[in-house]
Parts: C-alpha cells; structure tokens; sequence
C-alpha cells in the first residue's frame, strides 16, 4: 500500500516539474493560435506535411492510421511531446514521420500548434469499437479498464488512473493529459510502449519520455487484457457526468 501511494505521489510531483513555467503562472495560449492554424492545415515548406492530413481536420486522430485525438489536449503536453519529438527524446514508431516533422519546426512553431490544437474543442468522440471488431481488432472489456481506472489494482501496485488524470481520463489542469476519449488504437499502443520501456527495452518500440518514469512503472504491472480493457474504456469515457455537466478547464 505503502508503494503505491508513493508511485502516486511520485507523479504529482514530477508531473508538476514537468509543467512549463509560463503554465503554472496562469498563461492562457503558450503560442499563436491563429499561426499554428496555418501550420496545422498546410504544413511547411517541403519537410513538414499537414498535420491535419494524419490527425484529421478536426483533430479526432484515426484508428486506421493508429493517430491520436488532439482536439482540445493540454497544449503543454503537446508541446512536451514535440520537444521530445524534435530531441529524438521519443521515438513515432507508429508513422514513423514525427521525429522528422518536429525538427522542421522551430521552437516557436511548436508552441504555436499546441496553442492551435488545444482550441480545438470539438466534440466527444471516441472509437467506434464495433467496428474495430467488425475488422478483427481485438477489443477489450470497457467495464474492467472501468475498474482499474477508478481504483486501480493495489495487490498490483496499480493506482487508479483518475488519481492522477482525473474523473473519466479528462486531465487535471495543465499537469496531466487527457486520454478520456482519446482512441482505442493509440490508447493500447502507447500503454504497450510504456510497459515496454518499464521493462528495460531501449528498443525504437519502447517509450520512456515520461517524468521519472512514473508511466513505466505502472504500465510494467499491466498485462495485455489490462491494457485492452484500459483503453476500451476510455476510449469511451466521457468529460462530464450526470448531475456534473461542467466541463474541464484545461488552461
């Protein structure tokens, strides 16, 4: 019990480390809405394609191409992630094209397309999973990752997912991305990266990008039904429950 609540506190403080400084003084947009548009539906120059032509106009992602939802993501996560993207830091083993386009950006451009999908509000929508099924997709049991997200798995050293991403996976604050709602294939995807570089692999397939390692530690305890039920789950989870309509304030 004693190790869980640690790995948890763990995160919180790393997670807060973590945030760009201009977030924890209450900055509203880390950069140019309105330039990170132009980017995001045209690309740049001849190195840097549309970043809508993968993650859909409105910014849903694709399960077919294995793309997140970016549409209304903490925009410092974002920018985390291109960073990390750009530094080689994490490795797209999925299109294998980010680490390219990131470093066609500058750092400028980077906080500008963070700005530009984090308005993106559109909304809630989630994977279709009977159509994953229908494509012989293995799916998982959304009532199970229900469990493990709400109050995790002690006897495992799992914590509950909300205690650091909160109600329905939909982010707490500028601290934690939201992954309610994001998609069934990148959600089991980069839960299976995790677990893989909690276990030591240094291997392109491997992700170890987060603070501390907090990601990898609680994914090395999942097994892969863990991970499909997690993502089933979620994929389908909601911002906003009955009796609590409010929506999260991601800024």
């Amino acid at each position: 019990m004693k190790g869980l609540f640690g790995i948890a506190g763990a995160i919180a403080v790393a997670a807060l480390a973590a945030v760009p400084t201009g977030a924890q003084a209450g900055e509203k947009a880390i950069g140019n809405i309105d330039h990170g548009r132009v980017i995001y539906q045209n690309g740049k120059g001849d190195d840097v394609p549309a970043c809508a032509s993968c993650h859909g106009v409105d910014g849903l992602g694709s399960d077919d191409m294995g793309t997140p939802r970016l549409a209304y993501q903490v925009d410092t996560y974002i920018l985390k992630q291109l960073e990390d993207f750009a530094s080689d830091r994490r490795t797209d083993n999925t299109m294998f094209q980010m680490n390219d386009i990131a470093k066609g950006l500058t750092r400028q451009d980077r906080r500008d397309v963070a700005a530009y999908v984090h308005s993106l509000k559109n909304p809630f929508m989630g994977s279709n999973l009977d159509a994953l099924r229908a494509n012989d997709v293995k799916v998982g049991e959304p009532y199970k990752g229900d469990m493990l997200v709400n109050f995790g798995d002690v006897s495992r050293g799992i914590p509950a997912c909300k205690s650091c991403h909160s109600f329905n996976g939909r982010s707490a604050g500028r601290i934690f991305p939201a992954i309610g709602g994001q998609r069934y294939t990148y959600l089991k995807h980069e839960l299976e990266a995790f677990r893989e570089g909690g276990k030591g692999s240094r291997e392109d397939s491997a992700r170890y990008n987060d603070p501390r390692g907090m990601m990898r530690k609680v994914a090395a305890q999942l097994t892969d039904d863990d991970i499909a039920n997690l993502a089933a789950f979620l994929t389908l989870a909601k911002p906003t429950s009955e009796g609590n309509p409010r929506e999260p304030k991601r800024k």
